[in-house]
């Protein structure tokens, strides 16, 4: 069946689209930049922080343009003095409830919210919060979460329900008291999380982080007593094959139990074992 196409203007511009399209992706397919914060195409487009609003022709009032879906003959304007003024008033409250230890922070070289504002020309806060105090949860192995920077935009429980099919946090509480978390405040350790690390790609700001162990890998690499191996984690499978003989004129020689490892179970039930041949296991079973 033959898809219906929609035609619109966008800052004057003709865009013709798939009907049932956002305005949000309409202007991306026509090269035009709508500044967001919380959209994740396929996996967060609640338009819950308002960053992206559009003025539409004979709307009300703007619209989120990540949830606003296209119609024939559309009139739309992204970038009128109505529309900056809404976007960094906007930018303004959401940074008013943010920590910013920006220099220090885990995520100040690749901040989604830093370049926003510097983008919208935020040079200034004028409802910063000075008082704000860390919020840390580091009970999980893998993670740090710090929900004084969290701008409850809720793409990290989007990719936990959505991609891993696990759901483990999410909003608790309404209003200003609103924040992300597991269910009745439980620490992550508490719950079914399987330390994927998908929270922490989604996550825009430092709100969420890896745990640090750089120092204690520099340490054991300095150690002389201690064999270092290194291998890739989390969510990432890896197959290790080894040559099962000398050469093509060596028959196959099969495995031992003795030359079978397994490493031990950390918490997230790995599957990892070590294979050693004319070498001797140094590590726990």
């Amino acid at each position: 069946m033959e898809q219906k196409m929609v035609t619109l203007k966008i800052n004057d511009i003709p865009v013709t689209v798939p009907e049932g399209t956002t305005v949000l992706e309409a202007a991306r397919n026509a090269g035009i930049k709508i500044p967001s914060l919380c959209f994740l195409k396929g996996v967060n487009e609640i338009g819950a922080c308002r960053i992206c609003v559009v003025e539409v022709k004979g709307a009300k009032s703007l619209v989120a343009s990540c949830v606003y879906p296209v119609s024939e003959g559309m009139e739309v304007q992204t970038n009128t003095e109505r529309v900056r003024h809404s976007r960094q008033l906007t930018l303004e409250l959401i940074l008013s409830n943010h920590r910013m230890d920006c220099l220090t922070c885990a995520r100040n070289a690749h901040c989604e919210l830093r370049e926003l504002a510097a983008e919208l020309g935020i040079d200034a806060v004028r409802y910063a919060n000075d008082e704000l105090l860390p919020r840390i949860e580091d009970s999980a192995p893998h993670l740090v979460r710090d929900n004084s920077k969290c701008v409850l935009c809720r793409r990290c429980t989007a990719v936990c329900r959505k991609y891993q099919e696990v759901g483990v946090i999410g909003p608790n509480d309404r209003g200003f008291s609103t924040h992300i978390g597991c269910a009745f405040d439980r620490d992550l350790s508490e719950v079914d999380c399987v330390s994927c690390g998908q929270c922490i790609v989604a996550c825009p700001t430092g709100a969420l982080s890896e745990k640090d162990d750089t120092a204690k890998v520099w340490a054991a690499l300095n150690d002389p007593a201690k064999h270092v191996v290194v291998g890739p984690a989390p969510s990432v499978r890896v197959t290790l094959g080894e040559c099962t003989g000398e050469g093509p004129e060596y028959p196959v020689k099969p495995y031992t139990d003795a030359e079978i490892h397994h490493l031990p179970d950390v918490g997230n039930k790995p599957s990892f074992v070590y294979i050693l041949r004319r070498e001797t296991w140094q590590g726990g079973e």
